[in-house]
């Protein structure tokens, strides 16, 4: 039947409306004033012929719209929903209300940063707190007493970092009294400092929230600088993290609270251009944190430091990106403990007594500069056999006679060095040397034998990456190195290819290339590759890296 209301005056406000055209055409073949009409006449005229009986709007005899039942209501909503203002769809976003911290003192008062940080956590994502420079810099907040959880999203910026560089500082030190390495305890009674679990006396804590952003502060002097504890999708970039003597400058964890890893609620944190400074370790991934980006920051330890551990620990931390960092001066740059798929790309190490230590499956070290530590690159033994690629690194100028270590690092006084190096002792194991965390001695029983290349003694833990063996170069023929490679059998092998300005060099001071070759049913393959861009570079190396990821050490060098 015909329609009333609506539909009439849809047909009623047609342009140019023909009498002359059949009943039979769909609305759609006519113009409209009217948008509603316009977009129920658009909505009918997609329906196809063949699919439309039930629902396609038509015009009967008397010039009326003629609406079947099941479209009454639904393409109408459709069709008016993108003519309606956004306001009537949905509230407008509006700008959070600043809190402005200008009263350093720590009363409570209006003003404070306890006062700004409670008050935003009644209405979480209705604020931001600005903290704005008062008197001369330096610019220092010290809070009495632990601060209140901040629960996000809300952004605490210190106001004077982007207008002349200097940060907003929020120093511990007025009640976490120095007492050197035993400042900050640990979970367990008799532990203390950097090399044991703990989350004790943070200074700002994000836990269980998500959408903080954190800029424009230096944060001193605690046992951990800034807490993020199960908590996802925030931002901490442009800060000075300095002096935290306890778990680190930074740490991303996972923790239960009993020491358990906890899986997706530590993810998608970044942490950019900070400067982590003589914190005993300067950032943690642990106990779950996962899918997080730490970039262009810089990781520093000097004299002051009494625990210089890992400028990076990622510990039962998966699927994490560390890329374009500086890491400078500590046991280990960066220390892989377990960890899994996590990829490190364009960072810098030099002074370390391990650049980079590893152990866990999928890790991928691809493209970075390491140089100047007393090993490169160490990959240390574990119950099980896993994979390490290493793809692209400049290696050079390491052995130095770097013995600092905490937790970590190369003391053992035989030990071999260089630019990458198999079966390194690490605090596991009976061979190492060096602080274990004060007050976590391991029992000498439970310390861990390093299998040699034969698998024994038994029981030992086996030697990292299947103790892949590196490629034997037989000749360089003006710009073509000859050599050849043992791995799995039948098998897809990338033969990875370096240069050292010096005769004597033995390591990978530039990349020059890669080749891939198959072996044969007995693992072998050989290889010819012609080295472009040679230069005045006098000697060269190479390593293999199996189809499943695992690369051997660097080869000896032949010279020209």
């Amino acid at each position: 039947m015909s329609t009333e209301g609506g539909p009439n005056a849809c047909a009623r406000s047609f342009n140019e409306f023909s009498t002359e055209k059949p009943s039979g055409k769909t609305a759609g073949e006519y113009r409209t004033k009217s948008p509603l009409c316009h977009y129920a006449a658009a909505a009918a005229a997609l329906e196809s012929p063949q699919t439309s009986a039930r629902c396609r709007l038509t015009l009967d005899k008397n010039k009326a719209f003629r609406i079947p039942a099941p479209m009454r209501l639904m393409p109408l909503l459709v069709a008016v929903l993108p003519l309606l203002p956004l306001p009537t769809l949905a509230a407008a976003p509006t700008s959070p209300e600043t809190l402005r911290v200008d009263h350093y003192a720590d009363d409570g008062q209006p003003g404070s940063l306890r006062w700004a940080i409670e008050t935003s956590n009644q209405n979480p994502g209705h604020y931001r707190i600005d903290i704005a420079a008062v008197g001369k810099p330096p610019y220092v907040i010290r809070p009495s007493r632990a601060l209140p959880e901040i629960k996000g999203p809300v952004r605490i910026t210190g106001l004077p970092w982007a207008r002349d560089g200097q940060y907003i500082a929020i120093d511990g030190s007025a009640y976490i009294k120095d007492q050197g390495v035993r400042t900050c305890p640990g979970a367990l009674p008799g532990q203390f400092g950097t090399n044991v679990r703990t989350t004790t006396n943070p200074g700002l804590v994000l836990r269980d929230t998500q959408g903080v952003h954190l800029s424009g502060l230096e944060v001193r002097n605690f046992c951990i600088g800034i807490l993020v504890n199960r908590a996802s999708g925030n931002v901490i970039e442009d800060n000075r993290i300095v002096a935290n003597k306890g778990g680190a400058g930074i740490m991303l964890t996972g923790d239960d609270g009993a020491g358990n890893p906890t899986a997706t609620t530590t993810n998608n944190n970044k942490v950019l251009r900070n400067q982590l400074i003589d914190n005993g370790d300067g950032l943690e991934l642990t106990r779950g944190a996962a899918f997080n980006l730490v970039a262009d920051n810089l990781f520093r330890s000097t004299a002051a430091n009494p625990e210089p551990s890992q400028g990076i620990e990622i510990l039962l931390g998966n699927d994490n990106s560390v890329v374009r960092n500086r890491f400078e001066n500590y046991s280990d740059g960066l220390q892989i403990n377990w960890g899994k798929r996590n990829y490190l790309a364009a960072n810098t190490f030099s002074g370390n007594s391990i650049g980079v230590s590893v152990t866990g499956e999928g890790n991928i070290l691809d493209g970075n500069l390491i140089h100047g530590n007393r090993i490169g690159v160490a990959l240390r033994p574990e119950p099980e056999v896993t994979a390490t690629r290493l793809s692209g690194n400049r290696i050079w100028g390491n052995s130095q006679d770097i013995r600092r270590c905490e937790a970590g690092g190369s003391c053992v006084p035989d030990q071999r060095t260089g630019a990458i190096v198999f079966g390194v002792p690490a605090q596991a194991h009976a061979l190492y040397v060096g602080s274990r965390g004060v007050g976590a001695d391991l029992p000498k029983q439970e310390q861990a034998i390093i299998c040699d290349g034969k698998g024994e003694p038994k029981p030992c833990q086996p030697l990292p990456n299947h103790d892949q063996q590196a490629p034997r170069l037989i000749a360089l023929e003006g710009e073509l190195l000859r050599g050849e490679v043992h791995g799995p059998a039948s098998s897809l092998l990338r033969v990875e290819f370096f240069g050292n300005a010096e005769a004597d060099g033995t390591e990978a001071e530039q990349y020059l290339g890669e080749v891939l070759v198959n072996s044969d049913t007995r693992g072998q393959a050989r290889f010819a590759q012609v080295l472009e861009n040679m230069g005045e570079l006098r000697s060269f190396t190479a390593t293999v890296t199996t189809a499943d990821g695992a690369t051997s050490e660097l080869s000896l060098p032949v010279r020209r």
